[in-house]
């Protein structure tokens, strides 16, 4: 019987931002259209990076304060406690076994995710939405110092226009931050 070898170990940590039921479902307010797509990224990268992979959650405030207060007026169906279904990682990733960071917040560069990171590694990013916590968790951790690498096709926008736009922003912060394909990681580019 034939096996497969195991995956070529890519450099640095493994951060899936929110690949969560709010945005796989095509009937929630949040849903996020390539997501299948951006998942199936996601379960290339994650042979490859073992134990170095985390996931992350975005969840509601139980009282937004501040201007979240007006989002939560737009969006008030996510007004729900953290073990609620919607915010459940999807069923393809929740029983991976890897860690699970929780964040209030779009961007996921918290302190438990920096120190998950060792000194002088990088950071991988995939997950949605591209145009908000990809891109807000890519550019704190530049501004920290953490080389910051997004896996273009293990993301995914609230529509292929904003996912194309926040990439070519991104791209903008070289050498900083860089996009490239799951496809470039795997190889070891």
């Amino acid at each position: 019987m034939s096996t497969a070898p195991p995956a070529k170990p890519v450099p640095g940590l493994l951060a899936v931002i929110d690949m969560q039921r709010v945005f796989a479902d095509p009937g929630s307010p949040w849903a996020t259209p390539r997501y299948a797509e951006a998942a199936a990224g996601v379960a290339r990268l994650l042979p490859a990076f073992g134990d170095r992979a985390v996931f992350t959650r975005f969840l509601a405030p139980s009282r937004p304060a501040g201007v979240w207060r007006a989002y939560y007026e737009q969006w008030p169906f996510a007004l729900q406690p953290p073990d609620a279904e919607l915010w459940r990682l999807t069923a393809e990733f929740a029983g991976s076994g890897a860690p699970v960071l929780d964040a209030e917040t779009f961007g996921k560069w918290t302190p438990e995710l920096a120190s998950r990171l060792a000194p002088g590694s990088r950071l991988v990013l995939a997950g949605v939405s591209t145009e908000c916590c990809v891109l807000t968790t890519a550019l704190a951790a530049a501004d920290a110092g953490t080389e910051v690498v997004v896996a273009a096709d293990a993301c995914a926008g609230v529509d292929d226009e904003a996912h194309a736009k926040a990439l070519h922003v991104l791209d903008l912060y070289r050498p900083l931050v860089r996009v490239t394909t799951v496809d470039a990681l795997l190889a070891g580019a």
